[in-house]
């Protein structure tokens, strides 16, 4: 039951990273915060064309040569998702799974996370512009 939630836990936090960043694609991954960041790097969510922004959950694990271990599962979905939304995005979430192995661990990085699911959280949202306040 652990393991499971381990895993919950991982893919979320790969999905969570849904921002690029090309600072962390050659770093080596030493922390379970690394992994998410490496993971934000390989996120390309669909166009706005293609899919209505969603957020989604996978689950994966990783052995200790950084490589996927077994079959990532999709665990969430945003409800008001379409079936071309869901499709899009599961695409999407396999590309980046794809572009960011083998996971650049560390040794100790490796013996730690071998094994243990993650769960990581895509997040696609448009965010509003701040407000500027005006004075009184």
């Amino acid at each position: 039951m652990a393991r499971c939630g381990n895993r919950l836990l991982l893919a979320a936090a790969v999905l969570f990273l849904g921002i690029s960043g090309a600072a962390a694609e050659d770093a080596q991954v030493n922390t379970i915060q690394d992994i998410f960041r490496h993971l934000r790097t390989c996120w390309k969510p669909p166009p706005p064309a293609k899919a209505r922004s969603i957020d989604i959950t996978v689950v994966v694990s990783f052995n200790r040569s950084g490589n996927i271990l077994g079959h990532p599962r999709i665990t969430y979905e945003s409800a008001e998702a379409s079936d071309n939304d869901r499709l899009q995005y599961r695409i999407a979430v396999m590309e980046a799974l794809q572009r960011c192995t083998p996971m650049p661990f560390t040794d100790a990085m490796a013996g730690a996370a071998a094994g243990r699911p993650f769960a990581i959280q895509f997040r696609n949202r448009k965010t509003s512009p701040p407000t500027q306040e005006r004075p009184a």
